[in-house]
């Protein structure tokens, strides 16, 4: 099959052939018919995170079952799935404890010493999140992978399995955000869209969008965004707590700000404007992958005396099995956005062209499909 390899790290994908197994016993084999450009590719290939090489990157995926190996019960030849990075194993703490997001993985991989799914050259080559979206077709264990209806198309669904999981599931699952509420999403690409309209379902009364790029923000009033900051004309601390003034605090401190800030970047001062902007009691979670090393600083006196919370997000703390047949009911219904988040449909072949066309900010989400 033909797949985008990641040699080195940073490094540009190249399209090769690589050879892939057959299913082993709880194993699935997809014909993949779409995958989604997103930044977690993209901070391998510049170097921010580090994985063992060659490398099939790719994680944001939907397809079409092809073969199923003999314990396989969930899904069959012909059904249409989505994959999901969260896969779970059913057995550990996390998964018994109902977080699944966080799973320990026991028996989800390939033993060391057995054979690889996929071969470069005769030699081991990696699945990026054991899944290695960009080829055209997939080999994952069976509880990666949600079986969806046959009438969902599937380069919209390819976006469920990455970016709207990711964006929308911090709004309801990890952040838990409450109707009439207020919001600040920090970023507006594929998952911080995912967020604006993540707030703006869960009813809240003010959804802020903050970006550098006009074009973005103009998208994020599509999604939802009751207010806009561009964040080049003037701190976007400042500039959100003037649209939602409060009393000062302690007599020291501005008040005002949100109840719920999300950051969906990746960066230090971003991930500490979230925060900055919240009002008393409020929470900021990040979503964006903050490089490797970084430390992120917060006022103590903040964050203890006005019971403010930081806190992560794992792929939208996610339960995607129940979770992703919703949002594709939600699509179907027209309340979820995902036509919109496709700004260009791409071949394998301009793989390297999304990724920088993600880097200049030019789009919500390139989508290669597959023939």
């Amino acid at each position: 099959m033909r797949a985008a390899v990641l040699h080195t790290i940073p490094g540009q994908l190249t399209v090769e052939d690589v050879g892939i197994d057959a299913p082993g016993p709880r194993e699935v084999l997809i014909r993949t018919a779409a995958a989604g450009l997103c930044h977690s590719d993209l901070h391998f290939m510049e170097g921010k995170y580090f994985s063992v090489t060659p490398l099939v990157l790719g994680h944001e995926s939907a397809g079409v079952v092809e073969a199923v190996g003999s314990d396989v019960t969930y899904v069959k030849p012909g059904d249409h799935v989505i994959t999901c990075i969260s896969s779970f194993c059913g057995q550990c703490e996390f998964c018994l404890a109902g977080r699944p997001s966080l799973c320990d993985r026991v028996g989800l991989d390939r033993a060391p010493d057995a054979e690889p799914r996929l071969t470069l050259d005769g030699a081991r080559c990696e699945q990026f999140a054991t899944l290695g979206s960009f080829a055209e077709q997939l080999l994952v264990d069976e509880r990666a992978v949600v079986k969806i209806r046959a009438d969902m198309p599937l380069d919209r669904a390819a976006l469920i399995g990455g970016g709207v999981t990711t964006g929308v599931g911090a709004v309801f699952r990890t952040a838990r955000v409450e109707a009439g509420s207020t919001v600040a999403v920090i970023g507006c690409g594929g998952v911080g869209l995912n967020c604006v309209q993540g707030a703006a379902l869960a009813g809240a009364s003010r959804v802020v969008a903050i970006d550098t790029n006009p074009m973005k923000l103009k998208m994020a009033e599509l999604f939802g965004a009751t207010d806009v900051v561009d964040a080049t004309k003037a701190d976007p601390v400042a500039q959100v707590k003037d649209l939602l003034p409060g009393a000062p605090v302690m007599g020291v401190l501005p008040g005002g700000g949100v109840d719920y800030a999300f950051e969906a970047i990746g960066l230090k001062q971003t991930a500490e404007q979230a925060f900055g902007m919240l009002k008393k009691g409020g929470t900021a979670t990040i979503i964006g992958m903050i490089p490797l090393g970084t430390n992120i600083e917060i006022h103590g006196v903040e964050l203890f005396l006005l019971e403010k919370k930081l806190q992560g997000s794992n792929m939208g703390s996610n339960r995607f099995r129940q979770d992703m047949p919703r949002y594709i009911e939600l699509y179907l219904d027209g309340r979820l956005k995902l036509d919109e988040l496709v700004s260009a449909r791409i071949s394998l072949d301009e793989v390297n062209d999304g990724f920088a066309a993600l880097t200049r900010g030019e789009v919500a989400r390139s989508v290669i499909v597959f023939d």
